[in-house]
């Protein structure tokens, strides 16, 4: 254990090296993701402001089946995508940056939040985009075939390749929701007492396994009815500790607001508190990594910018709401500063309620965990597709291997989970960011062109082109 130790420690310290910067040391990769969420907000034309709406408005008028190339709904994408996204590290994400950061790090993580819009929007634009078909009419998507493209379409066939290789070898590490099974097991064990976290990990990878070998419509059936009844169990909860504590709300607001400019030493400060939140915001909403466009390209869409719409509604629930709304109630709560780590911060915040209440928190982080997990092995197997084949042989090899992996992350130190998933997350952004900069020119001509003209044209312009593919 010591020489795995050492190795994810050697990783965690050259994927974060540190650069000097106003005086403190942040991250070089933090800001090489934080600057692309402030670029294309402005290229785009703040569409994390401006089309809110719309994309409200097309998961009300989305083509059904026939209408559109497609596997799922743009419903059934973005619930995939938010089963994904909406995990444990919206409620252990949200208790591991305070205790990096301070208060400050959840103002930080709804302001990135509010960027990370754009982001996703971007890059989920690209992945319709550049989707591919095999001969069985199955689509297939992700940064890995966007870089392909774009290097082919540039003259750049082989770097193009590379670089989707390199994204997909990441993703492959990335795509083993370590912290999902390693928190879950942490409130399963709070509640019931359960000591042996192998026993945990096999049943709940079994449990997984149930869905990951059903395949993709499955996985959105799955994530279709998990989502929302997640979110909802989770955030009445949130909002009884609230509701609990709600005389100290005030305070725990102006600890938030002066935390993110202020901070203290113990936290890193300002900056401490920036790039905690934006560590744990990159990691909720997964806008930058790419990994989501993946359950957005099996949507039926008549524009790729429909869908880029839709998924920019991810960071708006998952990181500004849902996180934020949480943060709160551990900070009015003051569990942070008990010297717990991860979820058990947040089931002492609930414990405060009623003694009942970290069952009920038990059975939401299962849910989120569980739903993730299945989420990822999508994911993942996306990723091995492009490296492997799609054939069911190299399908049902990456299946298998998915599920063995999941055990062990319930029996690892936290802090080495964090490292583990950190690293590869941020690593998968390195390509992908590439790719959202190499066609940031088509991307503004897009959206504007799209943005120009109504739901009812692009239906009508849609139904043309599919006319003309079956004659």
């Amino acid at each position: 254990m010591s020489a795995f130790n050492a190795a994810v420690d050697a990783l965690s310290g050259a994927v974060f090296f540190k650069v000097p910067l106003l005086g403190a040391h942040i991250e070089l990769i933090v800001l090489y993701l934080a600057l692309p969420m402030l670029f294309f907000t402005v290229w785009l034309g703040f569409p994390n402001v401006r089309a809110v709406g719309r994309a409200l408005r097309i998961l009300r008028t989305q083509p059904e089946a026939g209408e559109a190339k497609g596997d799922v709904s743009q419903w059934g994408a973005l619930t995939t995508a938010l089963a994904g996204t909406i995990g444990l590290g919206n409620i252990a994400g949200v208790a591991v940056a305070l205790t990096m950061g301070g208060p400050g790090a959840i103002l930080w993580m709804f302001i990135i939040g509010w960027f990370a819009m754009t982001v996703k929007m971007a890059e989920v634009t690209l992945g319709l985009k550049y989707r591919v078909f095999d001969e069985r009419g199955h689509v297939h998507g992700g940064p890995m075939y966007v870089l392909k493209a774009i290097g082919a379409a540039r003259g750049w066939p082989r770097l193009g390749l590379a670089l989707g290789g390199l994204y997909a070898f990441f993703a492959l590490f990335g795509a083993i929701p370590m912290v999902q099974v390693n928190q879950s097991f942490a409130q399963v064990q709070v509640v019931t007492g359960l000591s042996n976290g192998w026993t945990y990990g096999v049943i709940l990878a079994a449990a997984v396994a149930l869905v990951t070998l059903g395949g993709a419509a499955w996985l959105g059936e799955v994530a279709k009815r998990l989502t929302p009844l997640k979110v909802a169990v989770y955030l009445a909860g949130v909002a009884a500790v609230l509701i609990f504590h709600a005389p100290q709300i005030p305070a725990a607001l102006a600890q938030i607001w002066h935390g993110a400019w202020s901070g203290n030493a113990a936290t890193g400060g300002a900056v401490g508190a920036f790039v905690a939140g934006m560590r744990r915001a990159v990691f909720a909403s997964e806008a930058g990594v790419g990994s989501a466009v993946m359950a957005h390209s099996l949507a039926r869409v008549r524009h790729p910018v429909s869908e880029g719409l839709v998924a920019l509604l991810e960071p708006l629930l998952g990181t500004m709401i849902v996180c934020a709304v949480g943060g709160l109630a551990l900070v009015v709560a003051g569990t942070w500063t008990s010297g717990l780590e991860g979820i058990a911060i947040t089931s002492a915040a609930f414990a405060q309620v009623s003694p009942w209440f970290p069952w009920l928190l038990a059975i939401v982080v299962v849910l989120f965990a569980y739903s993730t997990l299945v989420a990822w092995g999508f994911y993942g197997l996306q990723a091995w597709g492009y490296l492997f084949g799609n054939g069911s042989r190299a399908q049902w090899s990456y299946k298998i291997l998915y599920i063995i992996a999941l055990p062990p992350a319930a029996a690892i130190d936290l802090g080495r989970v964090v490292d583990i998933v950190d690293s590869s997350f941020f690593l998968m952004a390195i390509p992908n960011v590439i790719a959202l900069y190499l066609c940031a020119g088509e991307l503004r001509r897009d959206v504007r062109d799209y943005l120009r003209r109504s739901e009812a044209e692009h239906a009508s312009a849609a139904d043309e082109a599919l006319a003309r593919s079956r004659t």
